[in-house]
């Protein structure tokens, strides 16, 4: 928590910098703790506790723009160490378009309605969470001869935030997250060694699952045995849920305020304008309660609200914070994404692979980039060759390519099983007529 002393200490500092020449400031103190607890083959391999207690001060000063951050929060440090980060800020180039908010477009208060926060995960005892990273692990049969090695932890954290500005803004926010995750090797044809990952997270201990996460990541690693290459060709496809992020991030790295603004972007003057298939809908709805990657507001204190995204394949809004819009010319929205949910539809992944005559199912990709000005991509991938809707057998070595606009055209079908573990709530997703590359 965000201690009564370490307010004073914002607000003194706040005054503190009006009075010695900066017109407008931003505070942020942070405070957070962070666990983390990994066995590999039975025994502990890592263990880490830590308390971080964060000031960084946003300085506008003489139309320049620069921030400064500490952890030696008392007045007379502090002090010494602003009074030198004000002369280091008029060394800088003149920004004009660097200026707070509009504070009308503040958030006001606490965002504990969004019930972010579990004060449970502070009480876990350590050897409790160690014995929760052991018993993922232990679930695995380790008789059997095929395992080469088994890993698995526990973590978990907690993040406080008061800010405040010169512009009226007062705000504070609590959250927490822990996780369990286990991923394995086996041994394959060959020097080949398969490997799988699995896990979950959550924001309450309550809501974590704790059973399941190891036999999930042995079947992964199983059925990867015997990977084979295919003909290159341009095959239907359908992305399994934890994976569609990979595919996902370059539409909204194209979309950031900064991107735009340096003309590294595929989607510069696309908004208004159809870029994907009807079944692209996507909206940002920061205000769930109890949703990972919730929030009252963002980083610069703006309240949050729904926002679409794509409508029916139609580009609705950039992510733009107050910067990127004066350099723009443009109305700010927000600077970055908080949980994105698409509209679903009626079929889980099995149901979606029903579609496939002859097709591939996608579980993981290896490697691979975006051209973020072309939307150019190409991605390593695995999975598994599938016809009449049953899986055959596993594939490997084989790339998908493309461009981001032409794959999110051939968007066919959305599924009804969204990622609840991510602020981004990514569904299963079947795509027609991609190029892949083998042999």
């Amino acid at each position: 928590m965000i201690s009564t002393n370490q307010k004073e200490l914002a607000l003194w500092l706040r005054d503190y910098l009006l009075r010695h020449g900066v017109q407008a400031c931003r505070i942020g103190m942070y405070s957070g703790t962070d666990s983390s607890f990994e066995v590999r083959d039975g025994k502990i391999e890592h263990l880490q506790q830590a308390e971080e207690n964060q000031l960084i001060g946003y300085l506008f000063v003489d139309g320049r723009y620069g921030s400064f951050s500490t952890n030696r929060l008392n007045k007379e440090e502090l002090e010494h160490f602003f009074s030198q980060a004000i002369v280091s800020t008029r060394l800088l180039a003149v920004d004009e378009a660097r200026h707070l908010p509009d504070g009308n477009r503040y958030f006001k208060g606490s965002d504990q309605f969004l019930s972010l926060y579990d004060p449970d995960i502070a009480k876990l005892d350590p050897d409790f969470k160690l014995k929760a990273a052991f018993d993922a692990a232990a679930e695995i049969d380790r008789n059997d001869a095929r395992i080469i090695s088994v890993a698995s932890a526990y973590g978990d954290n907690e993040s406080f935030t008061y800010l405040i500005d010169s512009n009226g803004l007062e705000i504070e926010s609590a959250s927490s997250s822990c996780g369990i995750s286990v991923s394995i090797s086996v041994q394959g044809e060959g020097d080949a060694r398969p490997e799988a990952y699995w896990y979950d997270q959550a924001l309450s201990w309550k809501a974590l699952q704790k059973e399941g996460i190891g036999v999930t990541a042995l079947d992964r690693a199983l059925m990867k045995i015997g990977q084979r290459k295919i003909q290159s060709a341009a095959y239907p496809m359908v992305v399994e849920k934890n994976e569609v992020r990979t595919l996902l991030s370059p539409l909204l790295n194209a979309l950031s305020g900064a991107a735009l603004q340096q003309n590294n972007s595929f989607l510069i003057g696309k908004q208004g304008h159809k870029v994907g298939s009807d079944k692209l809908n996507l909206i940002d709805n920061p205000l769930l309660p109890h949703t990972i990657g919730a929030r009252g507001f963002d980083r610069e204190g703006i309240a949050l609200k729904p926002l679409s995204v794509f409508d029916h394949g139609i580009l609705q809004n950039y992510y733009i914070d107050t910067y990127n819009a004066h350099k723009l010319g443009v109305d700010p929205t927000t600077g970055s994404p908080s949980v994105l949910q698409f509209n679903l539809g009626d079929s889980d992944r099995q149901a979606l692979l029903k579609h496939l005559d002859t097709g591939i199912l996608i579980t993981g990709f290896n490697g691979g980039n975006c051209n973020s000005s072309t939307g150019n991509f190409s991605y390593g991938i695995e999975g598994f060759w599938v016809e009449k809707g049953d899986i055959q057998f596993p594939i490997g070595e084989m790339n998908l390519t493309g461009n981001m606009l032409a794959l999110w055209n051939h968007l066919v079908e959305v599924g009804n099983d969204p990622m609840k573990s991510s602020g981004w709530q990514t569904p299963s997703l079947l795509f027609d007529a991609v190029d892949f590359s083998g042999i």
